[in-house]
């Protein structure tokens, strides 16, 4: 692990990472959803959410964001 794991820096290095993942899953979840005439916005909360419990859990390896400054 980093030695700069859960500084200010880095919550806000994850958070703003958490944030864009869940926004690619999101758009990615509705676009397959419009491909099949129907948008089920529980599968796309929860595939979005689920993505971003997954990039902040990725962080903790490393950001590099934050590792070079």
């Amino acid at each position: 692990m980093s030695k700069n794991v859960f500084t200010k820096e880095w919550l806000e290095a994850a958070l703003i990472r958490c944030l864009r993942t869940i926004a690619q899953a999101a758009i990615a979840a509705i676009g397959s959803s419009v491909y099949f005439h129907s948008v089920d916005w529980k599968l796309v909360v929860s595939t979005a959410l689920l993505a971003g419990i997954l990039s902040l859990l990725t962080s903790i390896a490393g950001l590099p964001e934050v590792e070079n400054g």
